[in-house]
């Protein structure tokens, strides 16, 4: 099967499955899952968030609101093929899943190293102190002057999966400030995520660090929620060394409450 990052659709059984992938990514990162899930009678559907897969330019000059819209249309594209929908997202995407099911009849959410707060602050320290929605303007006022910034080395155990990765190279600066204001619009959201969550994350996520998860699953409302830690992954877990592990805990999970 070649590589792409255009979104997917493996139509099975009643059971939907909606996969998102995270930030600058493409949902390439969660075609694995998906393909494990659909060989388990599961339509899947891989959505591609709004501005990824393309340019970073494009992403741009999109807006926070604009990748919630992207994996809404999912959900209503897959809601109208099946019975029931679980949302599984990879990062941003985990945010976002959460979100998704304070909005819409959501069966449960799978949260894969599930971003909760910005991974560092980008901003000369002599402006930390300032209130963090000043912080955000100033951020997306530096993207006129710097609009793009590096991404540090890459971190995997399975070297030939990241072969496979699709995802820019860069993150654009106004995208970054996108992402922070969307992390604040979120966290009140959080206590009100009442479904079943299954959060899993690497203990290795040089990234993501691990008491974000801690600290996510301590807010989540829900009183079904599980937090499953692996040891051998980096941040890009649906595609790092332990991904078949993983991919049957999903699918555990899912079977649940089928």
């Amino acid at each position: 099967m070649s590589i792409s990052a255009s979104p997917f659709l493996l139509p099975a059984g009643p059971t939907g499955c909606l996969l998102v992938h995270g930030f600058t990514a493409t949902p390439h990162m969660m075609r694995w899952v998906g393909e494990y899930l659909h060989q388990k009678g599961h339509t899947c559907l891989g959505v591609r968030l709004a501005g990824h897969g393309t340019t970073p330019d494009d992403m741009a000059h999109t807006r926070w609101e604009q990748w919630l819209a992207s994996v809404e249309d999912g959900y209503q594209i897959l809601s109208g093929l099946v019975d029931r929908v679980v949302v599984v997202g990879h990062s941003t995407g985990g945010v976002l899943s959460l979100l998704l099911s304070t909005l819409h009849p959501i069966a449960g959410v799978v949260g894969i190293s599930t971003l909760h707060r910005l991974p560092s602050n980008p901003l000369p320290s002599f402006l930390r102190g300032l209130p963090v929605q000043a912080q955000i303007q100033i951020l997306a006022w530096m993207s006129s002057l710097q609009p793009y910034r590096k991404k540090g080395p890459p971190h995997w155990y399975d070297w030939e999966a990241q072969k496979q990765y699709i995802a820019y190279r860069v993150f654009p600066v106004r995208a970054a400030a996108e992402l922070w204001k969307m992390l604040v619009q979120i966290e009140p959201e959080l206590p009100k995520v009442n479904v079943p969550v299954l959060l899993v994350h690497s203990r290795d996520d040089q990234f993501i660090t691990p008491d974000q998860a801690e600290h996510l699953y301590t807010r989540l409302g829900t009183a079904d929620k599980q937090l499953i830690w692996v040891e051998r992954s980096g941040h890009n877990i649906p595609m790092d060394a332990e991904r078949e592990r993983v991919f049957q805990a999903v699918a555990s999970f899912i079977q649940e409450w089928k």
